[in-house]
């Protein structure tokens, strides 16, 4: 959509049963009405690839968007707040084609040879590289382009390789298909037997993401060393890698490999396999003691274990909730952060899918366990990155809302789920507290399913992956279980118990930390960060802060962007550096790009420590209210501190 037509989509969105009648709407965007017609038709086509949302035409009367709150929220996520332009799917995979063949190059490639390869110009190549150049900046790389010699790709061996393990990010694929389909199904095929067989050999389960992702590294490794690409590890990395009773199972493995490939792996890449296998997720801590001997891994799950207790005494002292009484939670924790820290102490990169959808879900849980991570690995030679803060966020969220989970089941259900035990529990503890009718046996592998139905009486499935031939009825959702698909399951076992929502509007907890003086319209700033600083001062001007506390809410924000959806930011410093608890509040009457997504709400948040029940309610309160455009709307109109906070 250009910026006229998201105007009037942000005007439609705006009012949810107000006719807007064309000839208004021309006359406020200065145009005229048959542009206004077709402008129309064009968000129609826009809005029908995201969404089953329509313009309704009621000649005599206006024009409405015909869709409920919840589905308003997804199109204004989509169309207005999203920081990035929603590429055309062509597009996008040309983007991502052009960064493999540039990974996989090992001489200088043409910006013509490229066009004829894509079927376009030069001029498109030339501007895909310029979107590609930051992508590739975040993995070290520097695209280089000479006259006459042609374009390349500088950096490290291990930094590529981690490139091409997320090129599905570029594209318009799910999963590792676009890289899978990079090499012959016999390959594939063939790697991932090997790989089932090193599971069994071992008695080590992976979770499914984790398989496909040493699925892949495997692939990649065998395609660069044929390549004459080799990675290289330190001699002390070595060292240590080779202690590791993982390195000689790894051994075997490529050993096979060689064989069947006609390949010879350096003690490099064993060892560099061998750190993605310590780094993979496993399924049990049961498992991790069974295949792990040695002093060396005694001290691995010491450190796991170890972690964790500081991690659930920072998080219970920050939310006063005293998670030390859950056993569920050290042992998720433990089983997690055991192949975490191998992950971060080795420099392997995760991915999180779900990062952004669990800071909107759950932001007062995420900023706690950022906090309580940064104290809880003081020690460690790693900062805890905001992906995997993500799935620390999931166990820490599970544990609370089995706190509150109803007794009495009486439907037996599993659930499959991809991405391991934080998002497995989670969706366990959802499914529970959502549906009271519901005994969730347990969470199971989708591989493991045809040996694992026939032994218990199960009523359904819920799955967050498509399931074949498995003989039990199943319905699939995302691994969140977001509000929707609450209604879908309530209507697949015919029932409608879905707990209520809370429906006190955020209104009232803003209203009695905030005050005219602390509201500012429409302001103008060039980047996040003077923003920030500037609510900051104010707020020590006040009174209610220490002159830190703007330094240290910058602090925060480089740990993690604090937009949570909806055009919403909410920006906060260290809670011991507040004097007396307020909020500031800013609007923006254009958008500011807020690293992940552009905002144009931002609430400065000082609570002190003191009114954390408060803080957690608020949080909520604004994930709600990051679901309603309509109210966002009326916010950034508002004119003047006082009709804002009538507003709110």
């Amino acid at each position: 959509m250009n910026t006229r037509q998201k105007e009037i989509l942000r005007m439609l969105l705006s009012a949810p049963r107000t006719p807007f009648v064309v000839r208004d709407i021309a006359m406020r965007l200065n145009c005229s009405e048959k542009t206004i017609r077709n402008d129309f038709d064009e968000i129609e086509r826009d809005l029908s690839e995201v969404s089953q949302a329509r313009l309704v035409r009621k000649p005599g009367i206006g024009v409405v968007l015909n869709a409920e709150e919840q589905e308003r929220a997804k199109i204004a996520d989509h169309f207005l707040w999203s920081a990035r332009e929603k590429d055309d799917p062509e597009d996008k995979d040309r983007m991502a084609a052009i960064a493999y063949r540039l990974l996989m190059e090992t001489k200088p490639v043409t910006l013509q040879e490229l066009a004829d390869a894509h079927f376009v110009n030069k001029a498109v190549i030339k501007k895909e590289l310029d979107s590609l150049g930051p992508w590739l900046e975040q993995y070290g790389l520097t695209v280089v382009s000479k006259q006459k010699v042609g374009i390349t790709l500088e950096g490290k061996e291990w930094d590529k390789r981690a490139a091409l393990s997320k090129l599905t990010l570029l594209t318009t694929d799910s999963g590792h298909s676009y890289i899978k389909k990079q090499f012959s199904p016999h390959e594939v095929e063939l790697v991932a037997r090997e790989l089932k067989e090193l599971e069994q050999r071992v008695q080590l389960f992976f979770t499914d993401e984790a398989f496909d992702n040493l699925l892949i590294h495997t692939l990649l490794m065998i395609r660069r060393t044929k390549l004459k690409q080799p990675i290289h590890f330190s001699e002390q990395e070595k060292g240590f890698v080779r202690g590791k009773p993982e390195y000689g199972r790894m051994k075997e493995f490529t050993g096979e490999l060689e064989r069947r490939f006609a390949v010879r792996f350096n003690e490099d890449e064993v060892a560099y396999l061998t750190a993605h296998m310590m780094g993979a997720k496993i399924r049990s801590q049961a498992r991790i003691d069974a295949v792990d001997s040695g002093e060396d891994q005694a001290q691995d799950r010491t450190r796991a274990r170890e972690f964790a207790e500081r991690l659930i005494r920072r998080v219970s002292a920050l939310t006063l909730v005293d998670f030390s009484s859950d056993p569920d939670l050290a042992e998720g924790l433990s089983i997690h952060l055991y192949s975490t820290i191998n992950r971060l102490l080795y420099g392997l990169t995760v991915s999180n899918p779900m990062l952004h959808d669990i800071k909107k879900m759950y932001p007062y849980m995420f900023d706690m366990v950022i906090y309580a991570a940064k104290e809880a690995g003081a020690d460690y030679p790693f900062v805890l990155p905001e992906e995997e803060a993500a799935y620390l966020t999931l166990h820490f969220q599970a544990a609370a809302e089995r706190m509150n989970k109803p007794a009495d089941r009486t439907k037996q259900v599993i659930t499959v789920c991809h991405m391991g035990v934080g998002m497995s529990q989670i969706l366990r503890s959802k499914l529970e507290r959502k549906f009271p009718d519901l005994h969730v046996l347990d969470s199971v592998r989708k591989a493991d399913l045809p040996k694992y139905l026939p032994r218990r009486r199960v009523d359904f499935i819920v799955s967050t992956t498509p399931l074949e031939q498995v003989g039990v009825p199943y319905i699939q959702v995302s691994p969140l279980l977001e509000a929707g698909e609450v209604k879908k399951i309530a209507e697949f076992i015919e029932m409608l118990e879905e707990s209520a929502t809370p429906a006190n509007a955020s209104g009232s907890i803003l209203q009695m930390y905030t005050s005219p003086s602390l509201i500012f319209p429409h302001v103008k700033v060039d980047h996040r960060y003077e923003l920030i600083e500037m609510l900051a001062n104010e707020l020590y001007t006040q009174g209610f802060v220490e002159q830190d506390y703007a330094h240290q809410a910058l602090l925060r924000e480089r740990l993690s962007s604090t937009s949570i959806g909806g055009g919403i930011a909410i920006p906060h410093g260290d809670p011991n550096l507040i004097r007396e608890s307020r909020i500031a509040v800013a609007t923006l009457k254009e958008p500011l790009d807020w690293k992940e997504e552009n905002v144009s709400v931002v609430f400065m948040l000082a609570l002190g420590p003191g009114d954390q029940e408060h803080l957690k309610k608020l949080f909520q309160r604004l994930s709600l209210l990051s679901e309603q455009p309509s109210t966002i709307e009326r916010l950034v109109q508002a004119a003047t501190p006082e009709a804002l906070l009538r507003s709110l």
